[in-house]
């Protein structure tokens, strides 16, 4: 049985990860559409833009929702009304009557997509063991994968219909992780440690005790223990608010690190290859249903690279993957724009070769598309972790919003010299990563205060003793100071 329930919440959560990506890539295929474009009279480039980005800013929406509610709604509250948001976005958009019905479905759709974006990593990530937590938070990005997978495959099936139906179908396949998430969320446990973090001692060992079901008693006390001394001693500081994220200076650089791994994801030029990757291949010659086929494939592949990074990544830990990715990255890049400014359209090698350079690039991104998620979720303190993950995953959001807004100008003005940008980009993370960030793997989410030299207390997972002698010591001096009389 062992951790039966902690991976099964995992895989269930990762659902969130589908709608995520079903919900970006199914719109790549509805606005290529003719039966769309007949149906909103052949909408203009700024018309589409605005579909494409009211996405977007409903999910920074959703990430300001949670910063505002999601440490009061807790973890399940907070999926729960992000998946109802969901269904009521992905209807609208699928009944849609007009455009402006279209774009508000849209916005509302983003906002469940932020919300939940922001919440899943980091909610696996409390119920997971230390061992296998990278790969209980990356399977967000996996699922995200099989998204954007089924979206280009169904896309381009329904595209033979020459009815409404070619599009309103996919838009209406965007309420099924949304109805299966609100159907199972409220079946999970809440986490232990936002329990503990209400001062809820009975339900947070419950929670724990089902979790945690074949391991042994003392390793769950010890786990147990571990999460209140932490809890209890950052509370014996005193003065801690929402503002303090930004005044602790242990605090402010995980923030600091999180929202940095969350920018350079959208900074590597991922969603521009992911966009208008029919717009690069229009530029190189090749034909609409030819490009389409093309990023099908890439879709397909990249579930493979993804599959194969998330096996590896509690034995490699974060920050080398992190380095690998973008430098490689940064490699294809710098390939493709050197080609793009000496383009020879008749030369069949080179066009191949430019649209190899795309497939090395969707290999390349995996690792950090992965950490991208994992790494926020797990460095902040139980006290802010909700207010940290949203903050991270607005700075992702408000990044790709301002880049689909006006990567389809600087691709027409600058054709392939717009590559160069986002080498400096990622030369810029891969030095970042090398000099700024710790590496987390194995441990709990509790000893990171190790890692950012904010340790208060030992911890009992690692030292029981020290941690019990601590215990001890604090209520004798407790004891101590109720009987001199300093506390009436």
């Amino acid at each position: 049985m062992g951790h039966a329930i902690t991976t099964f919440s995992a895989i269930f959560l990762a659902i969130g990860g589908f709608l995520f990506g079903y919900d970006s890539g199914i719109i790549t295929s509805t606005i290529a559409l003719p039966t769309f474009k007949e149906f909103f009279k052949d909408p203009s480039d700024t018309t589409i833009g605005g579909i494409v980005s009211a996405f977007q800013g409903g999910a920074i929406a959703g990430t300001i929702f949670n910063m505002l509610f999601a440490d009061v709604l807790g973890r399940r509250w907070t999926i729960m009304v992000g998946s109802l948001v969901s269904v009521l976005g992905s209807s609208l958009q699928a009944g849609a009557t007009n455009m402006a019905m279209l774009i508000i479905g849209r916005f509302i759709g983003g906002i469940a997509v932020g919300q939940l974006t922001s919440t899943i990593p980091m909610y696996a990530g409390e119920l997971s063991i230390p061992k296998y937590r990278g790969i209980m938070s990356g399977l967000l990005q996996w699922m995200l994968g099989w998204g954007f997978f089924v979206a280009q495959w169904l896309g381009y099936g329904c595209s033979f219909n020459s009815t409404e139906f070619s599009w309103r179908f996919p838009l209406a396949f965007q309420n099924v992780p949304g109805l299966i998430l609100v159907g199972g969320v409220m079946f999970l446990n809440e986490s232990p440690r936002w329990l503990m973090e209400k001062d809820r001692h009975e339900e947070a060992i419950a929670s724990l005790k089902d979790l945690r079901k074949g391991t042994d008693d003392e390793l769950i006390d010890l786990e147990f223990r571990e999460i209140r001394d932490v809890i209890m001693a950052d509370r014996a500081l005193g003065n801690i608010r929402w503002t303090s994220i930004l005044t602790k200076p242990t605090w402010r650089k995980r923030l600091l690190l999180g929202c940095g791994v969350q920018a350079f994801g959208p900074l590597s030029g991922i969603n521009v290859i992911n966009y208008y990757g029919p717009r690069i291949y229009e530029i190189l010659g090749i034909s609409t249903r030819e490009s389409l086929l093309i990023i099908g494939i890439q879709g397909g592949l990249s579930i493979v690279w993804c599959t194969i990074a998330l096996a590896l990544l509690d034995r490699v830990g974060r920050v080398k993957p992190l380095i690998v990715s973008a430098a490689g990255l940064g490699a294809a890049l710098l390939v493709n724009a050197v080609q793009g400014q000496y383009l020879d359209i008749n030369n069949a090698a080179q066009l191949r070769s430019m649209v190899a350079m795309n497939f090395v690039f969707s290999f390349f991104y995996t690792p950090l598309g992965i950490i991208s998620w994992v790494y926020p979720a797990e460095i902040f303190p139980v006290e802010c972790r909700a207010l940290g993950n949203a903050i991270t995953t607005f700075t992702n959001w408000t990044v790709n919003l301002i880049f689909a807004q006006f990567s389809p100008q600087a691709l027409t003005s600058l054709e392939f010299k717009y590559f160069y940008v986002f080498f400096v980009f990622n030369v810029t993370a891969c030095v970042c990563y090398w000099v700024f960030y710790p590496e987390t793997k194995g441990r709990s989410l509790e000893q990171m205060d190790q890692l950012f030299g904010d340790q208060l207390v030992p911890h009992a997972l690692q030292d029981p003793e020290a941690a019990a002698a601590a215990v001890e010591k604090d209520e004798k001096l407790h004891t101590e100071v109720y009987k001199s009389g300093s506390i009436a």
